[in-house]
Order: C-alpha cells, then structure tokens, then sequence
C-alpha cells in the first residue's frame, strides 16, 4: 500500500470512527432518557394508593332497644349530661292493623262508560252502595268509606278512588279494594278487543303496617350497665310531674347497614378496577421502555465491537505509514 493511499485509508478510519462514537453517544443519550421515563413510570406507581375494601365494621353499630306495651323502641341518640344522667332520643314503631297498604294490581275491563274487575262493576268510593238495602248499614258503610278517602288521599295523594268488596271465604267479612280514578282514566283508551286496559292498574286495601315517630331528646333518663359495661336498663322519667320513673330493661342487637355497606363495596371494585387498569398501564409502558432500551444496548454493543475492529485496522495501517515515512527518509538521507 502506498503512503497516500495508506493515509488515504487513515482518514476513512478516523471519520468511520468518529461517527461510531457520534452514534454512540446518542445511543447513550436516549438510553439515560428512557432511564429518566422508567424512572418516572416507577415513581408513578409508588405514588398510587392501593384501594382497601370497605370493613363490615365500619357499617355496624349496637343498638339498643326497650319495649312498651305494643310499641318496640330503638334508641337512636344517648347523650351524657354532666349530672351522670342522660338524654335520649328513640324511635317508637308499632303496628297499625286497619291502614291502606298496596295489594296485587288489577285487569280492569271497560264497558259502556262503566270500569269491571272480572264481574264486579267499580263505583267512586263514599257513593251510595246500592246493594246496601239497610239504612243504618248504609250510614256506617258511608262513614266507613269517608274516613278510608282521607286515609288514601293522605297516603297516596288526593284523587277520587273507586272501590269493589271482595268476600273473604275465610271470615265470611267484605274486604275493600281501591283504584284510583286518575290511574284508571289515563289508561282507559289503552284496550284490546275485550275492553281490558292494556296497563295493570295499582290496587290498594286495608291491611297491617308498621307506623314509626321519633321521640326527641328525652332529658333526666338514668341507665345502667351490667360489668362489661354495657347498657341492661333505662329509667325515662314520667310526664305527670310527681318525679317517678319507668324502668325498662334493655336488649343490645348488633344491626349492619347492608345497603351502605354494599353501596361501599361497589366503590371499592370499581375503584379497584380502575387501579388495576392503571397498574396494567404502566407496566405495559415500561415493557415498552426496556424493549426500546434493550435494542439500544444492542446496537451499542455492536457500535463497540466495530469501533474495535476500526481501531485495529488503524494501528495496522498507522504502522504501515510510519514505515513509508522510515523509507522515505532513508531514501532522501
């Protein structure tokens, strides 16, 4: 090889190896970036709140209650005064035997203006019953059925009711169901060929339900405890002013909000879910990262493995023009 070729060969190799280190040091750089976006994506999972589920415990409290007579009453508030006495508040629940309460619906039938449950034609509730032929009857029937308009309109809002008795065959006693007018006429114009409203209509009778009133801050009441320090007993002062008191013994019952608890437990799979899918997210980033960096590494490894075949081929080729220079000098010396 002659001296300018060989340094012709020189220079090929210097630029070739200056362009594997330019090529090189990016490589370098974009690896500390995907470092500095793993990094980051770690610091966003350590910065993630695991979701907890909700503890039964935190939807269940004691409750006390005492009876009296026909009335069950729960405890609701039981604050202490600074004379070691308390005040109290309660919720009394009884049952009401004689109130209208919601019954099966009904096919009501349309003919010639008039309103039929199977064979039964419905009249406006409080009208005169015409099968009634006895005059006191009729007087208390009517009364009877004023006092269940109020009671309706009260329960269910104020409308005109129609009414049929149905026999019980158990009591041999007329049961009453309602409808209400409003409910009726909206549908009427709804039939199939028979004359039956398409739409079921809301029924009511006279049934058994519980009646609930709140009792509010009940002062002077004394308790007592058994050892554990529950409460066995309370002493609610009398309102007749003589300063006597009723004991009424206590039961403790442990009741849990299944609704809120359920409610919360909802919150937290949902809450989960979304976690999960973040986590999932993340780490599917950082899969990414560490493939991109992988290859990175890759390719720095072969830039390293040519960077050393160019510096050998240089140290050969360097040698070779520093013996044409040897030669040269000898031949002009």
């Amino acid at each position: 090889m002659g001296m300018a070729a060989s340094q012709a060969r020189f220079l090929g190799l210097t630029a070739r190896k200056t362009n594997v280190e330019f090529e090189g040091q990016q490589i370098n750089q974009q690896r500390t970036s995907l470092s500095n976006q793993s990094a980051n994506y770690y610091n966003d999972l350590l910065g993630m709140s695991v979701p907890t589920p909700p503890s039964v415990d935190e939807y269940t409290q004691t409750v006390y209650t005492f009876e009296d007579g026909a009335l069950t009453n729960e405890i609701t508030a039981m604050i202490a005064q600074p004379n070691g006495n308390y005040t109290i508040s309660y919720l009394s629940k009884w049952q009401d035997d004689y109130v209208p309460v919601a019954a099966s619906t009904s096919v009501i039938n349309v003919q010639n203006g008039n309103y039929y449950v199977g064979a039964t034609v419905l009249r406006i509730l409080g009208t005169e019953d015409p099968s009634v032929e006895n005059d006191s009857e009729r007087t208390k029937k009517q009364a009877e059925e004023q006092a269940w308009i109020k009671q309706l309109n009260d329960k269910y809002g104020t409308d005109e009711w129609y009414i049929r008795y149905v026999t019980d065959t158990t009591s041999g006693q007329e049961k009453p169901y309602f409808y209400k007018k409003s409910d009726i006429e909206k549908n009427a114009n709804n039939t199939d060929e028979n004359g039956n409203i398409l739409t079921n209509i809301n029924c009511y009778t006279i049934g058994s339900d519980t009646k609930t009133e709140e009792i509010k801050a009940v002062g002077g009441c004394r308790v007592e405890r058994d050892s554990s320090g529950r409460f066995i007993s309370i002493h609610i002062p009398n309102n007749d002013g003589t300063g006597t008191y009723t004991e009424y013994a206590l039961t403790t019952n442990t009741m849990t909000d299944q609704d809120a608890y359920n409610d919360a437990m909802n919150e937290y799979e949902h809450e989960k879910y979304l976690y999960d899918q973040a986590i999932q997210d993340i780490n599917a980033k950082i899969e990414i990262v560490q493939a991109q960096d992988k290859n990175l590494e890759l390719r720095l490894k072969q830039l390293d493995t040519e960077q050393s075949a160019i510096q050998t081929e240089m140290d050969a080729v360097e040698k070779v023009i520093e013996k044409n220079t040897e030669s040269t000098f000898k031949t002009f010396g």
